[in-house]
């Protein structure tokens, strides 16, 4: 029987603490070729296999001292592999008093103005301070609940920095209705996305499937195999020469990313955009220096949530609201305009 040297133990707190441990193990020769997130769960024993791929996605595995990005990695013979454990947190998170920008809310629902920054749920890297936790100390008390839990229903996502429209259930049958307006796009979703270089054609739509990256499976893009089918129409709504251009967008689909991963994909890519803006667009050079350096430094993708419409669950009213893009996305804007473009 093969086994495993295990070089340290966990680390420095007894059993009962909340602190994160880390176990560092030797591969042995009869381990070769395993997947590495099937030779670390068999190794530790006490997390399943889709537990450790999780922790490698979210860069808590290291082999010889360098991150190991890929779950599916070949295991090396003789390789030193390490993976930190968060520590035990609560099941249910807490309720954190947030500022929340609520559009409306009755019984059934809270329609809301998502900020950039917030991650609408807690996940490894961002356990509290989210959207979910903001949404049980501002409706706790009156939350009925889904799946027996007293918490709101997550029927879609914004990404932490994208801005605008968010809707939410508080209830199991407004829960049930959304997600399936969502799942068979019945509702309307509109995303003003600033953009480097002026599409070609102006207006029009793109369809590509959408899948993981081949090689980075942190980030998402067009394949040819294995990919969900994604349809994004755009519009343009004001082009500064070939510089820059405000993009108006409907899905079709909703797919992880979508728009941000189309519209690089047909080489204009969302502004700030930190993970599929991979170098200096050339369209920079047509704009003035104050405004493009205003552009290359902005920290996030210049991408807006603008109007969301759909039929309440409950009463079959048609609902829509829409929302401004925030002050840094609109600053972007007026420098723009001011250009003389």
């Amino acid at each position: 029987m093969t086994t495993t040297s295990i070089l340290s133990a966990r680390t420095g707190h007894p059993p009962e603490s909340t602190a994160a441990e880390t176990v560092t193990l030797v591969a042995a020769p009869g381990q070769a070729g395993l997947r590495a997130d099937r030779f670390l769960a068999e190794a530790i024993g006490s997390l399943s296999r889709s537990r450790v791929k999780a922790l490698i996605a979210a860069g808590a595995a290291t082999r010889d001292g360098k991150p190991l990005r890929d779950a599916a990695d070949p295991v090396r013979p003789g390789s030193t592999y390490s993976l930190t454990i968060p520590g035990a947190v609560s099941a249910l998170p807490l309720p954190q008093d947030i500022p929340l920008a609520i559009l409306f809310e009755d019984a059934d629902l809270i329609v809301l103005d998502k900020p950039a920054g917030l991650v609408v749920h807690p996940a490894p890297g961002n356990l509290d301070g989210t959207l979910v936790n903001a949404l049980l100390a501002h409706a706790g008390e009156d939350l009925p609940g889904i799946g027996g839990e007293k918490r709101p229903g997550i029927v879609h996502r914004l990404d932490k920095d994208t801005s605008g429209v968010m809707v939410v259930a508080k209830t199991e049958r407004a829960h049930r209705a959304l997600s399936e307006a969502f799942a068979t796009r019945d509702l309307d979703r509109e995303y003003l996305a600033l953009v480097w270089g002026l599409p070609d054609p102006p207006a029009g739509e793109i369809e590509a499937a959408i899948g993981r990256h081949p090689i980075d499976r942190k980030r998402m893009a067009v394949v040819e195999r294995g990919g969900k089918h994604a349809l994004t129409r755009y519009v343009t709504e004001r082009a500064w020469g070939g510089g820059c251009t405000l993009l108006r967008c409907r899905l079709a689909t909703g797919r992880t990313h979508q728009i941000r991963v189309h519209l690089a994909e047909i080489g204009n890519p969302v502004v700030g955009d930190p993970v599929y803006l991979r170098r200096t667009p050339a369209a920079s050079r047509s704009l003035a220096e104050p405004v493009r350096q205003a552009l290359l430094s902005f920290p996030r993708q210049a991408l807006h949530a603008a109007t969301l419409g759909f039929r309440h669950p409950v009463t079959g009213r048609a609902l829509s609201f829409s929302v401004p893009p925030p002050a840094d996305f609109a600053a972007l804007l007026g420098l723009l305009s001011g250009n003389g473009e």
